[in-house]
């Protein structure tokens, strides 16, 4: 009989160009500033995919429609990856909004993350230089304070092993962060495990170490689903 121990629910998006694990926002987080009588409110939120980048601006911008300008920027992707980015100055002079927000993003070691700073004007001109400062800032300002998980990618994996290994081996999967799917237990012990996969190697010499060699092991599927 297989038993099923409780599990996070999981949304796998594609993880075809993914790093082994980088951090993501945990939720929508909103700052605010005034610089020079003008109102600037940025917006974080977590966004693994342009489709949803651009679903998530759209909704900040339908919360604010009477603003001057609702500027934003996206990478939607691993940390610092330019695959899947996209920035609007929406309005503001060419290269004082958007660009600045992209690079601050890029530059912050998070993924998956777009942001949107939306302005009101208040009156005294900031410049070129001052708006782009206060672009930057702005998203700035909101990173330090952003709540944010890891995202993991994990690989599938069957172990096969006899019951004097058990002990050891559920040791050996709590060190290496393993969560357990299945559990069988037959004529051996038979698991299915998602692991991380910068700790597959280590899982995999752990098992031969805790079974003397006679445990196996087989990884299920070929690319590495995302976990939050």
């Amino acid at each position: 009989m297989l038993h099923h121990p409780a599990t996070p629910d999981v949304t796998v998006p594609d993880a075809g160009e993914s790093g082994e694990r980088y951090p993501i926002p945990a939720a929508v987080h909103r700052t605010e500033e005034v610089i020079r009588r003008s109102r600037f409110i940025t917006t974080l939120g977590h966004t693994p995919g342009p489709e949803l980048a651009r679903e998530f601006i759209d909704r900040v911008g339908a919360e604010f429609p009477d603003a001057t300008h609702n500027c934003w920027a996206f990478v939607a992707g691993p940390p610092g990856s330019t695959a899947h980015v996209g920035m609007s100055d929406d309005g503001e002079p060419q290269g004082t909004a958007g660009r600045p927000m992209l690079t601050t993003l890029l530059h912050s070691d998070l993924g998956e993350i777009a942001a949107v700073v939306t302005r009101y004007y208040g009156g005294v001109k900031l410049g070129k230089g001052g708006l782009g400062r206060a672009y930057a800032s702005g998203v700035h300002r909101a990173l330090d304070t952003l709540p944010t998980v890891e995202k993991v990618f994990r690989v599938k994996c069957c172990l096969d092993f006899d019951y004097p290994s058990v002990d050891g081996v559920f040791r050996l999967l709590d060190r290496v962060e393993a969560t357990r799917l299945e559990e069988e237990f037959g004529a051996r012990v038979r698991l299915r495990v998602a692991v991380p996969l910068d700790r597959l190697t280590e899982l995999e010499r752990g098992l031969a170490d805790e079974t003397g060699g006679a445990g196996d092991i087989t990884r299920e599927d070929p690319d590495p689903e995302p976990w939050s």
